[in-house]
């Protein structure tokens, strides 16, 4: 099968919108609106296998003195295995050293699959972090140094990934009255998870 990568169109929105609400397990959201903004800055590389669409990869900005994160990135299920989202990354790695960026990072959810494939596609897990409060799972941060570090700053610690797996009991008993704001990030998802904890120690006890 032949394998096409290029940067979306505003006419692969909705395509790109369907593919992330099918694997919303797997996936942060996003909405319409972010996509719209990050297509027109050319942040999204498209898949098309045999000129039909087969997955996306959504990557933030590109500047010199950080990691190139990778946001998003999915292939349909049918088609997995075949390493076409290998096709994809590796697409990222070379436009990454075209614009000067050292390394390309990402945060994968403990209990997806993809962890496996981050690793075998030459990923560190270099960090373990909490998730959110609907989910309880880990999330692995993913680290690639893509070219050489001169200057010593490549991270030395490498830990062996989290396998946790996902835990919706509290969520599920906070869910009543409570809605988690999906587009929470960092510091204000963590502040929201210890929250639900606090509540759900006090009620405990």
């Amino acid at each position: 099968m032949e394998l096409e990568i290029k940067y979306a169109s505003r006419n692969d929105l909705t395509y790109i919108d369907h593919l992330q609400k099918k694997n919303s397990n797997d996936l942060s959201f996003y909405p319409g609106v972010v996509f719209e903004r990050e297509v027109d800055k050319e942040r999204i590389l498209l898949a098309l296998v045999n000129k039909q669409h087969a997955g996306y990869l959504y990557h933030g900005k590109m500047a010199m003195d950080c990691a190139l994160r990778i946001h998003q990135a999915c292939i349909e299920y049918d088609l997995r295995g075949n390493w076409y989202g290998a096709g994809l990354v590796k697409f990222l790695e070379d436009l990454g050293k075209i614009n000067h960026i050292g390394s390309i990072s990402l945060r994968c959810g403990s209990d997806i699959s993809a962890n496996r494939f981050w690793e075998l596609m030459g990923f560190s897990c270099i960090d373990i972090q909490p998730g959110g409060v609907s989910r309880m799972r880990d999330i692995n941060v993913w680290y690639k140094q893509i070219i050489e570090d001169l200057f010593g700053s490549k991270p030395s610690v490498v830990l062996e990934p989290s396998t946790k797996k996902k835990d919706m009991s509290i969520w599920r008993k906070k869910k009543k009255g409570t809605s988690q704001n999906k587009m929470l990030r960092g510091k204000a998802l963590l502040q929201y998870r210890q929250k639900i904890l606090d509540q759900m120690e006090v009620e405990n006890t």
